[in-house]
């Protein structure tokens, strides 16, 4: 694992098999793109001004693919849907309904992912490179970016003002 995209993230990982993995970073907002701008750009008719759909740097993996992290109350045929209440979409569908005000509740936009090969993710997790918690619905579609990584270590009883990425000698 190298570089800074991944310092301080938190990723909601939606496929993981033996030939590898995938997920979207939650906490990596783009503040210099807006989903009305987006979606102009993609040819998609903006219907409502009241969406707050975020836009996130997903991971830097395939930066010109989209990947809709949203709940459980939409789906089409090519929704995964997950028991944890985060369902991913990755289709213009999920996008066209968003504007016409008739997409999910809550959504989430991840522009790249983060991709792992086979055995590297668990490669990187024995190296006490990344911390594993259960997905959880309220922490993926907080709209407090900057609180979802602290959020996240909550839930696993670690207080990050207390958590030393530093090795010590005594």
């Amino acid at each position: 694992m190298t570089g800074e995209v991944f310092a301080h993230s938190l990723i909601y990982l939606f496929a993981h098999n033996p030939g590898g993995a995938m997920g979207v970073m939650l906490n990596k907002p783009l503040d210099m793109v807006h989903h009305a701008t987006l979606f102009q750009q993609l040819g998609i008719e903006f219907m409502r001004d009241d969406s707050d759909l975020a836009v996130h740097h997903g991971g830097p993996v395939e930066e010109n693919r989209g990947f809709v992290l949203h709940s459980n109350d939409y789906a089409t045929e090519d929704t995964l849907v997950q028991p944890s209440g985060i369902s991913v979409t990755a289709s213009m569908t999920i996008l066209r309904d968003i504007a016409r005000g008739k997409g999910p509740a809550q959504a989430l936009l991840g522009i790249g992912y983060a991709g792992w090969a086979a055995g590297q993710l668990e490669a990187e997790i024995e190296s006490n490179y990344w911390l594993t918690a259960p997905a959880s619905s309220v922490i993926a579609f907080y709209p407090d970016d900057d609180a979802k990584h602290a959020m996240a270590a909550k839930s696993l009883g670690i207080d990050m003002c207390r958590y030393s990425i530093h090795v010590g000698h005594a």
